[in-house]
């Protein structure tokens, strides 16, 4: 089958870029074609891969992407596809891979009341609707069943349309066997002494990931504890403000901050602990990363998958409503408890043994290739 897949925007290392990549090569692997519509498409095109850079440009977001749909529907009259999978809210779409949480709750909720009277609201509420509504035809992916309630309480959206995936963890963020050599190669790279802790925080998005949070709760560590202590933060946003926080708490000499790379499995062995205090995560795939690389995390109940980290005694939960208050001990006390890491690396370890994380891209390319009624 020729198959569509639609995303505004494509970069190496985006989780949902990496999950569209996964299951695009696994449909592609079953010997279908692959078509991605996208916006922008950084770093190199998979073999067989048809990429389609839209060639649309508004002043707004929300105009370029009424823009990128209007344009993708006249492509698709044109020359057909048999599946049309969107891995943003659109409207036209077979299959949604549901990355995104529920933007109408969050509208509700987190919102005043005339954002709601904003054109802003209606194109991304309008284009939510298109994927939720009963009428709706497209088949939904989720990959954190904390949102489904979400949307089955605004839009009445039939169960039998929803499709849990287990979580798309990568294999090659597992601890090999040389895993010791490799952390200790690590470590003397970037100058890291015996008795120095590493922090590692990984994710596009450094406001919505709680970077702020991560650099409060190491400027609070009692003086012996925070010399020691450096923190590496990994992904593609604009810095500049918290490399000014963090000169700000005086750990200017002590926090780095790198734009997103594909050597992230080198950092999962080298650290001693992830930190990952977001305000607002669907799911967060780095924790499980970080759990089958054996490396202890620290993340706030909010993030859809945080739970794992409880099944797998891999590391400590901050509780909601988060409290900066309650961050600063739990940091120090996984900091501090050199026998609590070892302990959760094992668990964890374990855990990436026997745990279902690892099939997502197959899942879902089951469902993008079922037959429909």
């Amino acid at each position: 089958m020729q198959l569509a897949f639609c995303l505004y925007k494509y970069f190496p290392f985006g989780g949902l870029q990496r999950d569209f990549l996964r299951i695009a090569l696994a449909c592609q692997t079953r010997g279908h074609a692959v078509r991605v519509y996208t916006l922008s498409w950084e770093g190199d095109i998979p073999y067989g891969f048809e990429v389609v850079q839209v060639p649309v440009q508004a002043l707004t977001n929300a105009s370029r992407y009424e823009k990128f749909s209007a344009w993708v529907q006249r492509d698709l009259a044109a020359r057909p596809a048999a599946r049309v999978v969107g891995f943003n809210k659109m409207p036209g779409l077979d299959v949604y891979f549901a990355a995104d949480p529920c933007y109408e709750e969050k509208a509700q909720t987190l919102r005043n009341p005339f954002y709601r009277l904003s054109g802003r609201y209606r194109h991304f509420a309008a284009y939510e609707r298109a994927v939720f509504a009963p009428a709706s035809p497209t088949q939904i992916l989720m990959i954190s069943e904390v949102q489904q309630p979400f949307f089955e309480k605004h839009y009445a959206t039939p169960k039998e349309r929803f499709h849990l995936l287990p979580p798309g963890i990568a294999l090659d963020r597992r601890a090999p066997p040389e895993a010791p050599r490799i952390r200790g190669e690590f470590r003397a790279e970037f100058g890291l002494a015996a008795d120095d802790l590493l922090l590692l925080q990984v994710g596009s998005g450094f406001k919505t990931k709680g970077l702020d949070r991560s650099l409060q709760a190491m400027a609070h560590l009692p003086d012996e504890l925070r010399r020691r202590t450096r923190l590496i933060a990994i992904g593609q946003d604009e810095p500049s403000g918290f490399l000014r926080l963090a000169r700000s708490l005086g750990l200017a000499e002590q926090v780095s901050i790198l734009q997103g790379r594909s050597d992230i499995p080198r950092f999962l062995l080298g650290a001693d602990l992830l930190v990952h205090p977001a305000y607002n995560e669907n799911t967060g795939t780095v924790l499980l990363e970080a759990v089958v690389a054996g490396l202890p995390v620290l993340c706030s109940a909010v993030c859809g998958y945080a739970h794992y980290i409880a099944e797998a005694d891999g590391g400590l939960v901050i509780p909601e409503p988060f409290a900066q208050a309650e961050m600063d001990p739990l940091l120090q006390r996984m900091l501090r408890d050199d026998d609590a890491r070892r302990r959760w690396q094992t668990k964890a370890l374990a855990f990436a043994e026997t745990a279902d994380i690892y099939s997502n891209a197959e899942r879902a390319a089951d469902v993008i290739l079922a037959e429909r009624r």
